[in-house]
């Protein structure tokens, strides 16, 4: 006990010259220390001591540990490139799950073989066609009928963004229509004299009824969404018009539709109706004649307007190059010909698209007359497709 006492009692200095084993605790100030902490070399008595001691220490040591390995972990390029590639990977997952929460897209070229066979099958038997909401033509809507344009061609009536509507207006079926009907030309259009030196064509009608077919026939094949391919909707436009696609230059209506229609019942596009179809399509050319020349001139901007999207697609895709240079010369022929041809209807009188409307009806009723029931065998029906140039011709 008087150990103890003096022990207690002496000067600090006392320590350094005590024994190890009558070290007071450093912990709790109380007995003698019979340990000592290996990180630290601290001095305690009991458990107890050394778990209040070592709380401390053992978090100053993790401290430590963390600190060093932070600091050796500097990362070369190789782990940077990495840390890249798994950035890269999980963004591209979040894409795919975008993609699968909007709906896949896929095209007709992702397709296998027989999957391409089936598809195609089951697009000329027309199992398609029920699950695909029928287009109305915005050729057959009222407001067609209503259509203003200025003297130089311009639209009178501009219709509005959606961002600048009401939603009473937006719900109002007639603004719907206005904007389902293609706009006219953005400035005015020029006058003839000023496109050409020489006078205009006297075939220029049958130029026309050749566009105008092949605009319709386009439009009901992309179901009226001829933006969804631009491209695609400018190839089936070249094909179907002599005019534009080929540089014919018809002479009679016989000539002009005789040959939309050959295009009609060829294997390319014989899934769409063949002969019947095709008929159908001039009913479409007679409706548009009998609008007036305003409805024309949007039909001719609207088709002017695929050309230029078809165009720009093509600056943006990789293709070989001497063949998107041999699609983009007949591509920009064509527009320059579809807007001579705008301006050259802008100047003609309305009583012109009457008359030659009543021709075209004409023609297509010698058509109905030969083809007789349109329950014919599929086998009467190709000789009756077969014949189609013939026929008109005789006409």
């Amino acid at each position: 006990m008087a150990d103890s006492i003096a022990t207690s009692d002496a000067p600090s200095s006392s320590f350094q010259s005590t024994p190890p084993s009558r070290i007071i605790c450093r912990v709790c100030q109380k007995q003698f220390s019979q340990y000592t902490c290996p990180r630290c070399n601290t001095r305690y008595c009991s458990l107890h001591c050394y778990k209040s001691h070592s709380l401390r220490c053992t978090e100053s040591f993790m401290r430590e540990n963390v600190v060093d390995e932070l600091q050796q972990l500097r990362p070369d390029d190789e782990t940077k490139q990495k840390m890249l590639d798994i950035l890269k990977r999980f963004h591209s997952e979040e894409e795919m799950d975008d993609m699968d929460e909007d709906g896949w897209q896929i095209s007709f070229d992702d397709l296998s073989a027989e999957e391409k066979k089936r598809f195609q099958r089951a697009v000329a038997s027309g199992e398609l066609s029920k699950l695909i909401e029928p287009w109305e033509p915005w050729w057959f809507r009222p407001s067609a009928r209503t259509i203003c344009l200025s003297r130089e061609g311009t639209p009178l009536v501009q219709p509005l963004a959606k961002q600048e509507t009401n939603a009473s207006v937006l719900d109002d079926p007639e603004t719907d229509q206005l904007n389902d009907i293609p706009p006219g030309p953005e400035s005015p259009l020029l006058p003839v004299s000023k496109l050409s030196t020489n006078e205009p064509s006297p075939l220029l009608a049958l130029h026309l009824l050749d566009i105008i077919y092949s605009y319709c026939f386009a439009l009901r094949l992309y179901n009226g969404d001829w933006q969804s391919d631009p491209t695609g909707s400018a190839m089936v436009v070249l094909s179907m018009s002599s005019v534009l696609g080929q540089g014919g230059q018809p002479e009679t209506v016989s000539e002009a539709l005789s040959h939309c229609l050959q295009q009609t019942c060829s294997p390319a596009f014989r899934h769409m109706g063949g002969l019947q179809f095709g008929l159908g399509l001039v009913d479409d050319v007679v409706t548009l004649l009998l609008l007036s020349g305003s409805a024309l001139i949007c039909l001719l901007c609207d088709l002017r307007c695929l050309i230029q999207a078809s165009e720009r697609e093509l600056k943006s895709k990789k293709s070989q190059k001497s063949k998107r240079v041999e699609i983009k010369s007949k591509l920009k022929l064509a527009e320059r010909k579809i807007y001579f041809i705008m301006c050259w209807v802008h100047e003609q009188p309305g009583d012109a698209w009457t008359s030659l409307a009543a021709i075209v009806k004409a023609e297509k009723a010698s058509a109905m007359e030969f083809t007789g029931n349109r329950n014919k065998t599929p086998r009467m029906e190709k000789k009756m497709e077969a014949g189609v140039k013939a026929l008109i011709e005789e006409v």
